[in-house]
Parts: structure tokens; C-alpha cells; sequence
């Protein structure tokens, strides 16, 4: 039989550590012992690896007499010991840096969880790499196809044709989904009864495409029969609890009886999100033509490819394959599943995205607390230079070498790290929860514990003490010990300008954090405080979501609330400004006299509409209901939509002729642009049509001031009597509109948390430093002290060169703060200028919360009798 041989990797790590001349004798003995193992080759080999190991023994180490092999475990022991020593000797500093650190590394950390999770939408899905969606463009008839447009102008939302031409014109394409814009739905099961907002018909392409998670039914079939619908496990559980729902009835709209065939789980970290979808055949059912027509928009479409497939040689024949549309002036783009959340830019998402820039916010700031930090630590270790270094001095005045020095500083550095490494993490198990309630989403930790992500944290600990500790191993045990014992190092200038620098340093990212803060939570006020050109103050708003039976009598529904002395007026429309709406194909007659077809956005609204949300009309009139033929030939546009159509005077596009699903008329009148979308977004072009009532799912009612909660109540009793089968479902206009800026109100809690850590460790260091500062020139302040200097005037003495270093850091930090969130505020189409006001407020509360650090030991040095300074002199 073969012998076996010991395994290498373990014979050079012994050979690493045991000295050269003794490595032949302790190999023969190992190899010896080895040969004696079992014949089990794999158990042999790790039992070689053991005896190896059990060499860092004391007691086996011993047992080589004579042996010098393996010092270096007793050297390691030894700086193990001294540093110890030196941390507990020293807790002030231990404690400052400990703190420091982990707080800095518990930041990263958790910020990392967050861009991770951030960057981790649709990954889980299998075909993430091959997943692609539809985007649409809607042009003139002069729209050359060939031409490409940037994607901006384009819109996820489309139409359904495109879905069934993907599959027969590109052999590439494996699967294809179409799901349409999410309704109010009223839900309901025996005597339980449900409003549903987030409702979608979809075909069996859902779990085809996507990788939901099933946990009932049968995820090829349970979407391809009419009336039937499968919901999600929160939706599921609502209803039913924990029962199996599959086979049950559920009535949805009173109307539609729907059996329920599946449940199902989409995961938190994908951009789309259902409460419950129909199946698709019931949609083509009720409307069959919308299968059929390429100008009707009510679709999104995903789809998958083939391994072989490539995408740029699918985008170069479109133009072939839109062919097939006979809408002039449309054409479409294919972006990539791994784009739809974060770098997306087309219009009309089927659901949130995310923001990149915030995204380098946060690493900033991450990045901004593990450097204030290691700054921290450095800055502690050369302001205790003098002291370290008369122990230096001694030791390699008796022999010390310089490796043994370096190493000893290391080591003390390494349990620092550890220390705070361990506190970070303790730190993170407690954050983690608060985190997610602060950005409002789930964010998975369990990775962190990988095996990989485990070895990384420790090299990174190991980084980070080299780091941390490179300054005091490096420089302090360069020290040439003559000097440092006649005393002129103390006096000497080594160290001082780095510490100087680390401070300029950390105070610049401290003003930039907090620049940053300021000009978010500013940017977020300004948002709401702007006048969006309508009145959304004090308007209810019930959301009766397309009920037919509250379509029919909304008349007399309208009339009922008006006669309460708390409303003003009541108006019906298909959606409220913050709302979802559909676009209108749209022919306008532009000023040459030629019709032209557009896309502008759409409002569906009675004649009591403007004057409910107070929009200011520009030229020509609103709808009145002494003009009968409002209601079937008149179109009012607002400024947007002029411009849109070649009218740079918008009182010029009163009169003109138009044509729109299927009515025919005039513009009768222009409203002044107001922000129907969220400020991000510059004002779109908008045509306002007249509802007749069946096109409506929205009350709006508007509030005169006095007591809500009593007023919400009695109108309610209202709705119960003319309503009793639709739940009563509120909200206030002004709250939902902001509701589009909830992203971004968490981003700036979320940035405001971590700029509030920058600074909190800067203060540590900043206090930690004063105190040494202080130490440092005790006798100097007891001197002073009997030549009569004031407290003030000792306290001033002390913070005079903290005040110059931090004169220095406005002007690094200035240039930076502008350049990062001007590059910020860019995401908004209205935002505020980045003013002096700004850094005044940052240059103010930084140089305050510094002060007031400082004061902690300035104030207690300078009011210290001098007696007790200077008793030993």
C-alpha cells in the first residue's frame, strides 16, 4: 500500500513558527507520530493537523528540552499581557477608543445591511439575469421609428398586444407576464368585508417569469380560468387565517363571484408588490377589444429569454417588430430586470424604485463614521506619545528590538479592535430593529453570519488594527531613546502636525454630515411648504373604488354631503392630485391648423371639481352645468399641455378642436399648471375631461375648519344611509399627496441618525484629546493661575487652538458639502439653493456641541487650585 504523506499546509505552518534550528528535530518526531496513525487517509491527516496545534501548549512546548522553538507563542503571550495591562492602566482612553470604534463599525455595518438589501431587489429570482420588461414610448405621427429616444421619455405602462407580438416575433423570448395597474377592490367573504387597494389582473406568466414562492394551488394553472384569482399570504391570512383558502368563494365589487386558486408570497426585496391578482381571462371577458388594441394603455409586460438570446441584437429589430402596431409615432425599448429598481428611468413604475444617490449617501456616511473614528483612535495614540514614549526609550535602551515594538503596539491595537469589533455587533442585534422601523421595510441580517462574510469581518479587524494602530507601532517605536530621556521630545514637534490634520479631518466631515442633514430636512420642508397651484387643505377625500352602485347615484350622494354645514362644496372624479391616472391618446389642433396626436396625462373630473381644489383658470372657462354639451364635447387643458401642443400663449389654445376617446369638441378653457405628481417630476401636460359618473371612484369633499373628528363621524352616518354595501374609506388629500415623499422623509430620519453617530464619535475623540491637551499643560495653567488668569480666560487659552483647527475645516468642508448635495438635490425638478444659511447652521451646532465637549474638562482644569498642580514643584 502507499504510504501516506503529512499534509503540507500543516508542515509549513509549523516550519513558519518554529525556530530554524530545532525545525528538523520536532519534524522527524511529528512524522514519526504521524506514521502511526490509522490507515484512514482523511482521519490520519487531520489527526497530524491536531498534534501540529497542540504545539502552542505550554506544557508540550516544555517538553522539547532545550528546545527555543516556538518563542514566538511566548512572545505573543507576553504582548498579550502587556497590553492588556496598558488598556486597563489607561481606561479613559481604552473607553473613548472602544466606543469610538464600535459605534463607527456598528454604523457600517448597519448601513451596509441597508445598501445591501437596496441593491438585492429581484436578485432571488432565477432568471434575473434574463428577465427584461417592455418600456413605451408615445410620440406625434411625424415620430420617425428608427429614431431612439432617451428612456426617460419612455413609460413602463403600455399596452397588451405587445405581450402576444414579443412571443411571435422573437424566438428568444421563453416566457412572457402582463399584469395591468393595481384597483380598489371591495373583498368580502361571509360577513367579512374588505377594501383592497393593490389589486391587478395577471396572466400565467407570473410564476413562469418570477420565482414567488406558492404556497397553495397550482402556480402553472391557478391563473388561466375566468373568475378566479389567487391571493397573497398577508391577504390570505386576512380572510381566512390559517385556513387552506383554495376552492373557496369570494365576492369581489358585489358583483363578480371569484374563486380563489392560489396563495402566494412575493418576497420584500422586489419592486412589485400584489395584494391579490385576477386571472387575466376574466379582464378579457369584460373587455375583449383591449387585447386587440395597441393605442390602449392599461398593461405592464415582463418576459424571459433563453440562454442563447441577446438583447442587443433583440433591441436592433424593433423597429421591424413595432411594425406590427397601428399606432403611429409608438415605439418601445427593453430594459433589464436588474435596472427596474434602482436605475430606471422611464415613467409610470408598476411599483417603488429606489434612489442611487441616496445610496451613496449612505456609504458616505458609513465611510464618514469609520474614518472619524479610526481618526479617533490614532489621534488618542499620538496625543499619549510622550507618555509611551519613555516605556519605549527604557525598552530598547535594554535591548528591545524595533520588530518586538511594532509588534507589541500591534497587538494592543488588535485588542482594541476586537473589543470594539465585539461591542459593534452587540450594537448591531440592538440597531437592527430600530433600523427597519426608521426605513420602513424588512431587511435581512442572516448573511452576515456566512462563512465568508465571518472570515471578511475578521480580516477586516485586522486591517482596521493596522490601521488604527499604524501610528503608535511605526512612529512611536522609532523614538531615539536619548532624546525621548533627556526630555527634549516633549517639547519636540513629532506627532503634532498628523493630530493637527486628523482634526481638521474630522471636523470637515462632521460639518459636511451635518450640512447634509440640514439641506435634507430643508429640501423635505420645502416640498411640502409649496404652493403646488391647488388647494389641498381640508379635503377629504372617500375612496369608493369604481362601485357601480355609488357611480349610479352620485348625484344624489354629492347632494346629501353638501347639505352639512361643515362641507363647502363636493366634487366625483376618476383620481385626486398624488394619484394614480391613465394618459389619453389625444389630437389637438396645433397652431398650423393640423391635428396632432399626443399622450398628455388624464383627469376625469365633474364640474365641481376645480372649484373643490381651488386650480386658478387661465383662459376660457371650467365645466358649468348651464353648457349641457361639457359633458360630451368640451376638453380643458392646463399651461403644460398648451406648450405641449405648440401654444406659447395658452389663452391662444381656447377654441381649438380636439379629439379624444372617442369624443370630438373644443377646448373651452386652460388651467394654470399646478403639481398633480410629485415634485420630483417637472409639471406634466394634463387634459381635464368631463365625467358623466361612471368613470369616477373618488369623493372629494371639502372641509370648512372646526371639530374633524366630530365632523368625520357624522358624515360617515351619512355614507352608512346612502352607501350601507361600500365601507367608509378616507384619507386627507394634503396627507396623501405627501405620502409620495415617504422615501423621502425615511432617508432623511435615516441620514439624520447616522450624521448624529459622526458626530457623537467626533466628540468622543474631541473630549478625549482636550483631556490630554489639559494633562499636558497642567503646570503651565497652575502658573498662570497664580499670576492671576481668570477661569474665562484659562478656558479660552485652551479651546483657542481647537478653534484655529476648526477655522481650517470649514474651508475643506465647504466645497465638498456643495458639490455632494447639490449632486443630491438634482433628483428634485423643485428644490432649494444651497445657501450660506446652511452652513451657518452646521458651522454653528458643530462648533457648540465642540465647545460644550470641551468644557467637560477645560472648566474643571482651569478652576483646579494650583496648589494642588503645583505641590510637587
Amino acid at each position: 500500500m502507499k504510504p501516506i504523506s503529512p499534509p503540507r499546509w500543516a508542515l509549513r505552518f509549523f516550519r513558519w513558527f518554529c525556530d530554524p534550528d530545532y525545525v528538523e528535530d520536532i519534524e522527524g518526531d511529528l512524522i514519526e507520530r504521524f506514521g502511526k496513525r490509522s490507515s484512514d487517509k482523511k482521519a490520519a491527516k487531520w489527526l497530524f493537523a491536531l498534534d501540529v496545534l497542540r504545539l502552542f501548549r505550554p506544557g508540550i512546548i516544555k517538553s522539547f528540552e532545550g528546545s527555543k522553538s516556538l518563542n514566538y507563542y511566548g512572545m505573543f503571550k507576553n504582548y498579550y499581557k502587556v497590553g492588556v495591562r496598558n488598556i486597563l492602566r489607561n481606561k479613559t482612553f481604552s473607553f473613548l477608543n472602544v466606543t469610538g470604534l464600535s459605534v463607527g463599525i456598528a454604523s457600517c455595518i448597519l448601513i451596509m445591511i441597508y445598501v445591501k438589501n437596496e441593491l438585492s431587489y429581484d436578485a432571488f429570482n432565477s432568471k434575473y439575469d434574463n428577465t427584461y420588461r417592455v418600456l413605451h414610448y408615445f410620440g406625434t405621427e411625424i415620430f420617425p421609428v428608427e429614431e431612439r429616444f432617451p428612456l426617460s421619455e419612455h413609460q413602463v405602462w403600455g399596452n397588451a398586444p405587445v405581450g402576444v407580438s414579443l412571443k411571435d416575433f422573437y424566438p428568444e423570448v421563453d416566457h412572457v407576464f402582463q399584469f395591468t395597474s393595481a384597483n380598489s377592490w371591495l373583498v368580502e367573504y361571509e360577513d367579512l368585508q374588505f377594501q383592497e387597494n393593490d389589486i391587478v389582473y395577471a396572466d400565467s406568466g407570473a410564476f413562469h417569469v418570477f420565482d414567488w414562492k406558492m404556497y397553495h394551488g397550482d402556480p402553472k394553472n391557478c391563473l388561466t380560468e375566468p373568475n378566479t384569482v389567487v391571493l397573497s399570504t398577508g391577504l390570505s391570512r386576512k380572510i381566512f387565517g390559517d385556513e387552506n383558502p383554495v376552492g373557496k368563494m369570494l365576492t369581489m365589487d358585489s358583483d363578480y363571484p371569484m374563486k380563489v386558486t392560489g396563495v402566494y408570497e412575493i418576497p420584500p426585496n422586489a419592486h412589485l408588490s400584489f395584494d391579490a391578482m385576477v386571472s387575466m381571462p376574466t379582464f378579457q371577458d369584460s373587455r375583449p377589444d383591449a387585447f386587440d388594441t395597441w393605442g390602449y394603455v392599461d398593461f405592464y409586460t415582463y418576459f424571459t429569454l433563453n440562454e442563447n438570446a441577446d438583447i442587443t441584437v433583440m433591441s436592433e429589430r424593433i423597429p421591424e417588430f413595432i411594425s406590427f402596431s397601428e399606432v403611429k409615432g409608438y415605439t418601445v425599448s427593453f430594459e433589464a430586470l436588474a435596472d427596474a429598481y434602482l436605475n430606471s428611468e422611464a415613467g409610470r413604475q408598476p411599483g417603488p424604485v429606489g434612489n442611487k444617490n441616496n445610496i451613496y449617501l449612505f456609504i458616505s456616511v458609513a465611510l464618514c463614521i469609520l474614518v472619524i473614528a479610526c481618526i479617533n483612535f490614532m489621534n488618542l495614540s499620538t496625543a499619549r506619545a510622550v507618555e509611551r514614549a519613555k516605556e519605549v526609550a527604557i525598552r530598547k535602551t535594554i535591548g528591545s528590538l524595533r520588530g518586538a515594538l511594532i509588534a507589541q503596539f500591534l497587538v494592543e491595537s488588535f485588542l482594541l479592535t476586537t473589543c470594539a469589533g465585539l461591542l459593534a455587533f452587540g450594537l448591531v442585534i440592538l440597531g437592527h430593529p430600530y433600523l427597519e422601523t426608521l426605513v420602513g421595510k424588512a431587511l435581512p441580517m442572516m448573511w452576515l453570519t456566512s462563512l465568508e462574510n465571518v472570515t471578511l469581518a475578521v480580516v477586516a479587524l485586522l486591517v482596521l488594527s493596522v490601521i488604527t494602530g499604524s501610528y503608535p507601532a511605526f512612529v512611536l517605536s522609532n523614538f531615539k531613546p536619548i532624546k525621548v530621556l533627556k526630555g527634549s521630545f516633549r517639547n519636540s514637534s513629532e506627532g503634532i502636525w498628523l493630530r493637527k490634520s486628523l482634526v481638521v479631518l474630522q471636523f470637515s466631515l462632521s460639518i459636511v454630515a451635518l450640512v447634509g442633514t440640514a439641506v435634507v430636512y430643508n429640501q423635505l420642508s420645502y416640498l411640502k411648504s409649496f404652493d403646488k397651484g391647488f388647494d389641498s387643505e381640508q379635503i377629504l377625500v372617500i375612496d369608493y373604488g369604481w362601485d357601480s352602485r355609488v357611480q349610479q347615484n352620485i348625484n344624489f350622494i354629492k347632494s346629501e354631503f353638501a347639505k352639512h354645514n361643515a362641507v363647502a362644496s363636493v366634487s366625483a372624479s376618476r383620481a385626486t392630485p398624488g394619484e394614480f391616472f391613465p394618459n389619453a391618446g389625444t389630437r389637438i389642433e396645433a397652431p398650423n391648423g393640423e391635428m396632432i396626436a399626443k399622450d398628455p396625462a388624464l383627469f376625469e373630473i365633474d364640474n365641481d371639481f376645480i372649484e373643490t381644489y381651488d386650480i386658478n383658470v387661465i383662459a376660457g372657462r371650467g365645466f358649468k352645468r348651464s353648457f349641457p354639451k361639457d359633458s360630451s364635447s368640451s376638453l380643458i387643458i392646463n399651461e403644460a399641455c398648451a406648450r405641449y401642443y405648440g401654444y406659447n400663449n395658452a389663452a391662444d389654445a381656447v377654441g381649438k378642436k380636439f379629439s379624444q376617446w372617442g369624443r370630438e369638441g373644443q377646448i373651452i378653457g386652460v388651467v394654470k399648471d399646478f403639481n398633480y405628481v410629485s415634485l420630483h417630476s417637472d409639471i406634466e401636460p394634463l387634459a381635464l375631461r368631463y365625467s358623466t359618473g361612471q368613470t369616477t371612484s373618488r369623493l372629494s369633499l371639502k372641509l370648512k375648519s372646526g371639530d374633524y373628528s366630530r365632523t368625520l363621524a357624522e358624515l360617515e352616518d351619512i355614507w352608512i344611509r346612502v352607501a350601507p354595501y361600500r365601507p367608509f374609506v378616507t384619507y386627507f388629500n394634503n396627507a396623501n399627496f405627501n405620502d409620495q415623499y415617504e422615501a423621502d422623509e425615511r432617508f432623511g430620519t435615516v441620514f439624520s441618525v447616522f450624521s448624529g453617530l459622526a458626530i457623537f464619535v467626533a466628540c468622543l475623540g474631541l473630549f478625549g484629546l482636550t483631556i490630554y491637551s489639559a494633562s499636558q499643560r497642567a503646570k503651565e495653567i497652575g502658573v498662570r493661575k497664580v499670576l492671576g488668569a481668570s477661569t474665562q480666560r484659562i478656558v479660552a487659552l485652551l479651546s483657542y487652538d481647537f478653534i484655529k483647527l476648526f477655522a481650517l475645516s470649514l474651508v475643506v468642508s465647504i466645497p465638498i458639502s456643495l458639490f455632494v448635495m447639490n449632486h443630491w438635490l438634482e433628483d428634485f425638478a423643485y428644490r432649494i439653493t444651497v445657501g450660506w444659511e446652511v452652513f451657518a447652521l452646521a458651522t454653528a451646532a458643530t462648533l457648540l456641541v465642540s465647545l460644550v465637549t470641551m468644557s467637560f474638562k477645560t472648566v474643571s482644569v482651569a478652576r483646579t487650585n494650583p496648589a494642588e498642580i503645583l505641590k510637587d514643584e
